[in-house]
């Protein structure tokens, strides 16, 4: 699943150089480039981005605070100020909006990397707890049961017992589990599936 990003940016330029920094860093990203405030008020509602990098001086009818103060009333997202300014009045007003980040132009890829890698990774983990958990809905109770004694590291002989069932049974339960998650039936996948997200279970 995608990360779904918005770059506000009035320079084409700088804009395309922080998206081909951002798909340099992290793979399956979505995004969108908008221009103008008219560009964000146009694809914020559709595109439903999680992630807004943000230029403060945008030379429009709103600046970048302004603007992100409208969106953020109504809508959740992680947000990142881009901007040559370093005055603390305009840093103090930035704040209000609650950014995740503020990133000092000049860019390069550290800078955005530094800027960007903490809202990233926050993103990437509910992601993967969202999937994880989507993945559950297709499993049993039975093989929800199964999965909670995989991860307390029992054999399958074990888990037969305590459950009253044949090993056969829990093995070919084994089997339509790692069907259903997509997990390789060999090198303790399902194990390390469970004991990365027994929070689920």
């Amino acid at each position: 699943m995608d990360i779904r990003v918005l770059i506000i940016e009035d320079e084409m330029i700088i804009a395309r150089f922080i998206e081909q920094i951002l798909q340099n860093l992290y793979e399956d990203l979505n995004i969108h480039i908008a221009l103008s405030v008219e560009e964000v008020e146009s694809i914020f509602s559709e595109f439903k981005p999680q992630l807004v990098l943000c230029d403060i001086e945008l030379h429009d009818v709103k600046d970048g605070i302004e603007l992100m103060e409208a969106y953020k009333k109504n809508h959740a997202f992680e947000l990142i100020f881009i901007t040559s300014y370093q005055s603390m009045n305009v840093m103090n007003r930035a704040f209000t909006v609650h950014p995740e980040n503020y990133i000092i132009k000049p860019l390069d890829e550290s800078r955005i990397y530094a800027g960007c890698n903490a809202s990233m990774q926050r993103l990437l983990k509910a992601i993967n707890k969202d999937f994880c958990a989507h993945s559950l809905e297709g499993l049993t109770s039975s093989e929800i049961e199964i999965l909670g004694l995989i991860v307390q590291r029992l054999t399958t002989k074990q888990i037969a017992d305590k459950l009253f069932l044949s090993p056969y049974t829990v093995k070919n339960s084994r089997h339509r589990i790692c069907r259903k998650l997509n997990l390789a039936e060999e090198n303790n996948a399902l194990l390390a599936w469970a004991l990365n997200n027994q929070h689920l279970l």
